[in-house]
Formats: C-alpha cells, sequence, structure tokens
C-alpha cells in the first residue's frame, strides 16, 4: 500500500541521463568535441547505473 510514496531510482537517472544528452547534443552542434565526448561518457555512465538498478529490481 505505501509502495505508492517510495521514490522511483531510476527516475531521476533517466532524466539526468536525458539532460547529459541534450547537452551534449548542442555541444556537437557548436563545434566542441571535447566537450560533447566528456558529456556522452557522463551519459553512458548514469546509462549503466540504470541497468544496473533495474537488473537488480528484477532480480
Amino acid at each position: 500500500m505505501f509502495g505508492l510514496f517510495k521514490s522511483n531510482p531510476t527516475k531521476k537517472l533517466r532524466k539526468n541521463y536525458d539532460m547529459k544528452l541534450e547537452q551534449a547534443m548542442h555541444a556537437q552542434r557548436k563545434g566542441d568535441i571535447k566537450t560533447y565526448s566528456m558529456l556522452t561518457a557522463e551519459a553512458e555512465a548514469i546509462w549503466a547505473e540504470i541497468e544496473t538498478l533495474e537488473k537488480e529490481k528484477k532480480d
């Protein structure tokens, strides 16, 4: 019953992931490839964390 009030940890991570990808896209459009690479790497790390949490949730 009280699971309704439990926060979803992946929701915040997905929002952060989307934000990083959008920032990376804007950096790429401006020609700043170094920043694009850094932001994409951060987004990939966040995605790996999301996958880990979802895998633990299933088990």
